[in-house]
């Protein structure tokens, strides 16, 4: 085993033994990628910005990258199964539907933050390795995480080009800002997984001894049940708070839970949603509604009372109503909150969309009126 390392930084996280820079990019494992990134492009308005596949010198898979502020996807489906990892790719689409195969880190030193991990007891999946270009150079390394899910470490700071090496620009569409203008989204704002019951505290134990994450919050069965499921989740946040996890547990209950649902359709633990920061959630919303996205929606009970619990926040109570947009408030200030549907054909994969105003909690009041609704998507497909 290597010895223990402090991984370099940059000036300013010479004092975290873990820096992060962010998140790099959420990947995913789909069906049918060109079809995913025209789903991303129009529903969420993300621009399309690189391609890599047959015509770029990769024969065995497509790869989109599409964008929106900070927030990168890639969308990766299998174009012909004649290398490992594309049987790899059609196995995780086979097996779990469209899923998140790695949350990608950023990091000021990829060897470093590989060699840190594995000192910790993090497993190895791919030791680090370079990939150059006319643009740079990339390093990366990765690490397991729950289920078949990865962190990959990213370094591009000697690397200039659209996304990795192999990858091809992609031109906007017709009327769509090149400089990202018309973007939605600022960045991730935390990555939740679902793991199954007992296994919370060992991923949140991982993140802690690992990489050096804090927990800065913790929801029990009691913050987080109706009158007929229950769940139990931590959040960590790195050191410098641009990273943030949530692992979510299933808790005994009268019926079966949302990430009891998950853990079944997906075949086991993995991402279940990504939370995107905007600047204007009613914009976004609204936006996005217009472009087929379907939302959970919240009684009118909920808003009725709004106004007394959370004070004033920027978006009128009333408008809030109208789009189902869920508010908060703790000691640093109030978020306002939304959570899609199912994106995939399973019932795993959603986002949320997340406007802080100062808070810098999850929504700890709006659980109730959240896994209600979820309950009611739940009996619709017969599974509560």
């Amino acid at each position: 085993m290597s010895p223990v390392q402090t991984v370099s930084a940059a000036p300013g996280l010479a004092t975290d033994p873990f820096p992060l820079l962010g998140t790099d990019a959420v990947v995913f494992a789909v069906g049918n990628a060109r079809q995913a990134a025209h789903f991303y492009r129009s529903a969420f308005r993300m621009r399309v910005t690189a391609y890599s596949g047959p015509e770029t010198g990769a024969p065995d898979l497509a790869s989109y990258v599409v964008e929106s502020g900070k927030v990168r996807f890639v969308l990766t489906s299998v174009v012909t199964p004649s290398t490992e990892r594309a049987r790899r790719t059609a196995e995780h689409v086979s097996a779990h539907g469209d899923g998140v195969t790695d949350i990608a880190l950023q990091v000021p030193d990829a060897r470093a933050a590989y060699a840190h991990a594995v000192a910790r007891g993090a497993k190895s999946i791919e030791e680090p390795y370079e990939l150059t270009d006319e643009f740079g150079t990339v390093v990366l390394a990765s690490i397991a995480i729950y289920g078949e899910t990865r962190h990959t470490f990213v370094d591009r700071s000697r690397y200039q080009g659209p996304y990795l090496p192999g990858y091809v620009p992609v031109e906007p569409a017709a009327g769509e800002p090149r400089d990202g203008s018309g973007d939605l989204f600022k960045y991730v704002d935390h990555c939740v997984g679902n793991v199954e019951l007992g296994e919370m505290d060992t991923w949140i134990d991982f993140y802690q001894r690992v990489m050096g994450f804090t927990q800065i919050q913790e929801f029990t069965d009691d913050d987080i049940a109706t009158e007929y499921s229950a769940l139990m989740s931590k959040a960590l946040a790195d050191g410098s708070n641009k990273v943030k996890f949530n692992v979510t547990e299933p808790a005994i209950g009268k019926k079966k839970s949302q990430i009891e649902e998950y853990l079944e359709y997906y075949g086991g633990p993995g991402v279940q949603h990504i939370a995107l920061a905007t600047d204007d959630i009613a914009a976004a919303v609204r936006q996005m509604a217009a472009n087929g996205v379907e939302f959970l929606t919240t009684p009118d009970a909920y808003y009725d009372l709004l106004a007394e619990r959370i004070g004033p926040t920027r978006v009128p109570v009333e408008e809030l109503r109208e789009l189902s947009v869920l508010a908060d408030r703790d000691e640093d200030g109030y978020l306002l909150q939304i959570f899609t549907k199912p994106v995939v054909d399973r019932p795993t994969v959603f986002f949320e969309i997340i406007e802080r105003r100062g808070s810098k909690g999850f929504g700890k009041g709006n659980f109730k009126a959240l896994f209600e609704a979820i309950e009611r998507e739940q009996a619709r497909r017969g599974n509560l």
